[in-house]
């Protein structure tokens, strides 16, 4: 396969082991992403720069050419920091959406006295924005973007709106990993307006994520999403009703036998960079 023809992946999650797990889909997405680069695609992971991932163990640091991007929220600038490490037994590079006000935090979605952080949609919003545009500024067009974790719902949405004359992702098609919800709180009741990036996004447009709950987000992402992968088995009933398959939406039932085998998932991006 020539540098010219080669297939390109693009993962983006909340999760990835060795670095964080919140779930066994943290592991599922490590094994995918070295297999996928086995198989003769291009990867390349995007994740967010959490206080708690340990810089100095896995080896980060700042990627200087790609400095000087700031994402701006609601007319407020934030610097985005990106920094970069190689994934543990592969020859494939993870790249962290790092900024002072959303992600220095030792932790993750609450504080110390287990509070749902009240900037979460903002730290969403800022992590989508930062993953479409650090992928323009590498002039890295991905066959293939595969969304997991709630923080990514709104990059399928952007995709088609804000993101939909930019020709870095004139062919991409996406994939959302549906899971059971990871929160039960409600998302700051300013979210849905500051989710509109740009004037390319209508209010209609996130008329389904305006509950801003964990479910409002999965049923956004699932509704803009090409293809949804079920992460997990037994998924909550309004999922599995929602997402049905359809000429429209290709679905893919989750299988335990992932965790040993992910051949499906490998042969679904397959088919994505095919189609």
């Amino acid at each position: 396969m020539s540098a010219d023809t080669k297939k390109r992946v693009l993962i983006v999650a909340n999760e990835l082991s060795p670095y964080l797990e919140f779930t066994d889909f943290a592991q599922i997405l490590n094994k995918l992403a070295i297999k996928t680069f086995d198989a003769g695609l291009e990867v390349r992971v995007i994740m967010p720069r959490f206080g708690i991932i340990n810089e100095r163990r896995h080896r980060l640091h700042e990627v200087v050419r790609l400095s000087g991007i700031n994402v701006i929220i609601d007319k407020d600038d934030y610097p985005l920091i990106i920094k970069v490490a190689s994934l543990p037994n592969a020859r494939l590079q993870v790249y962290f959406m790092d900024n002072d006000d959303y992600f220095k935090r030792k932790s993750v979605f609450r504080d110390d006295q287990d509070n749902f952080f009240e900037d979460n949609a903002e730290r969403m919003i800022f992590f989508c924005k930062s993953a479409l545009e650090t992928v323009k500024k590498f002039g890295w067009p991905p066959h293939v973007i595969h969304c997991h974790g709630w923080m990514t719902s709104l990059i399928p949405l952007y995709l088609k709106t804000a993101y939909k004359k930019e020709p870095v992702f004139s062919y991409s098609k996406t994939i959302f990993t549906a899971q059971q919800p990871q929160f039960s709180e409600i998302l700051n009741d300013q979210f849905t307006r500051k989710a509109m990036i740009s004037n390319e996004i209508k209010e209609k447009d996130l008329e389904v994520f305006k509950e801003g709950t964990n479910m409002a987000l999965t049923l956004g992402a699932s509704k803009y999403a090409d293809v949804v992968v079920f992460g997990e088995d037994n998924l909550d009933p309004q999922i599995v009703e929602e997402v049905k398959p359809s000429r429209y939406k290709k679905v893919l039932k989750y299988e335990d036998s992932w965790k040993e085998d992910i051949t499906p998932l490998l042969d679904l991006y397959k088919s994505l960079t095919e189609s």
